[in-house]
């Protein structure tokens, strides 16, 4: 593992090649596993359509289980990201002990929950009676596994954050190319179905578990997690939250739409239309991964270089990774309205299914390029510590915008109203985003000038 004084040395481009490829890797491979799996479920004979619209239904509660998972792990790798820039690695083990106890306790009420009310949560958010028995088979598990899973994610960030993000990007796929073969092990030899699909993801998240707090106990790593530390104390769980708010705010106004999507779905379009938006999302996903990969890479630099005063470097890291943001997201739509129908295909070869949802991705991402701008920009005043701006940023293009359009533009043009209500959305944040970015860098223009 290389110094965490390259972050304030090397050049941006080269770190952030170091920090977001690795990163980027094992998102794509997340990717490819969410690809697959969902294949998979799509392909179990006879209900293999109704299995991946119940899978559609369980996206709000997974989006929520995850606005925990990923809020309180970046919450607190980002902190320890400044406190070793800071040179204080005593309080970047005490955040790393207090990040791994807030999971814990946060995935045990999670656990208590599903025990008890799933099903009518299901049910709230848009299951029927066909579809509820494989919602509740693939989610009942899913909660099952959050003891682990939680504190394994937000190991496997603080990995990133203390200098070893090859590190980190190896467990997660490796961990994705086991769940590639476990799947259809469970799916189809066992004759499991959707549940099979979940216990093969449960079973990769505990190897990442294991293997993360191996690594900060008996392996090399530059931070210890030691028993005295695992508790939530005062101090480092505001700082824990206060950065926290915004990625959990971001998944939590994920699941929160997709709890509005799926009812406004069902009312325009039914079972098949919620089957739709889940193989849309799928394919959606496979060209954001790897701009989610480049925010945690530059966040690890942007983090460190604010700490230690070297903002220059923290708005060029944002800035060329917001380059390298349009052009992936530029070939992404390229792809998406050249070859809609092949990537469909991927999903289902249920024609009613595949023709609604060709039709919906065609419109769904006609602003994909943009939305690297939105998310990347939010990602920035997170890492610098202005919570409160970050989390207004996320949730423009998610809540604040797109609940009022896709509440409204339905009404005028059924299920295409849907389709285009998130372009809509992704339009009008890039704008906003846009603006609060050039007025935050004329600010640290103006404190540079007085200081000097």
């Amino acid at each position: 593992m290389k110094s965490k004084g390259d972050l304030k040395e090397e050049k941006i481009s080269i770190l952030l090649l170091k920090y977001s490829i690795p990163a980027i890797l094992a998102m794509m491979v997340t990717s490819m596993y969410n690809t697959v799996d969902r294949a998979f479920i799509g392909s179990i004979k006879d209900v293999g359509a109704l299995a991946i619209s119940g899978l559609g239904v369980t996206m709000p509660l997974f989006t929520i289980l995850g606005a925990f998972c990923v809020g309180i792990a970046i919450g607190g790798s980002t902190n320890i990201s400044i406190k070793l820039g800071e040179g204080n690695k005593e309080d970047a083990e005490k955040i790393l002990g207090s990040t791994v106890a807030l999971e814990v306790s946060v995935a045990i009420v999670i656990m208590l929950v599903g025990m008890f009310f799933l099903e009518d949560i299901l049910y709230v958010f848009g299951a029927s009676s066909e579809t509820i028995n494989y919602a509740k088979d693939y989610m009942s598990v899913i909660f099952f596994g959050s003891w682990f899973n939680l504190p394994g994610f937000a190991l496997n960030s603080a990995i990133r954050a203390e200098g070893n993000p090859k590190l980190a990007a190896n467990m997660m796929i490796i961990s994705c190319v086991l769940n590639l073969v476990l799947d259809p092990i469970f799916i189809f030899v066992f004759n499991m179905g959707i549940k099979g699909a979940a216990i093969g993801t449960i079973m990769c998240q505990l190897l990442v578990c294991i293997w993360s707090v191996y690594y900060f106990t008996l392996g090399k790593s530059n931070l210890k997690l030691k028993a005295k530390n695992i508790k939530i104390k005062k101090k480092f769980f505001k700082a824990i939250i206060l950065i926290a708010l915004t990625p959990f705010f971001m998944e939590l106004a994920s699941g929160f739409i997709h709890l509005v999507t799926n009812r406004v779905l069902k009312t325009y379009g039914g079972d098949l239309a919620i089957g739709a938006m889940t193989t849309i999302t799928s394919i959606y996903l496979i060209f954001l991964m790897p701009v989610f990969g480049i925010s945690q890479g530059m966040q690890t630099i942007i983090a460190y270089n604010y700490g230690a005063q070297e903002h220059n470097r923290a708005k060029s890291a944002l800035l060329m990774s917001m380059i390298a943001g349009l052009i992936i997201l530029g070939i992404g739509f390229i792809l998406i309205q050249t070859i809609p129908h092949n990537l469909v295909a991927i999903f289902t070869n249920n024609s009613e299914l595949s023709n609604i949802a060709i039709n919906g991705i065609k419109i769904y991402t006609v602003m994909l390029p943009s939305i690297g701008i939105s998310i990347l920009g939010a990602v920035y005043f997170q890492s610098i510590g202005s919570a409160k701006v970050s989390v207004v940023l996320s949730l423009l293009r998610q809540v604040i915008i797109l609940i009022p359009v896709i509440t409204i533009l339905p009404r005028l043009y059924g299920l295409n109203g849907v389709w285009a209500s998130q372009p809509i959305s992704d339009l009008l944040a890039m704008a906003i985003v846009c603006i609060f970015l050039i007025n935050e860098f004329k600010k640290e223009k103006y404190k540079k000038k007085v200081l000097s």
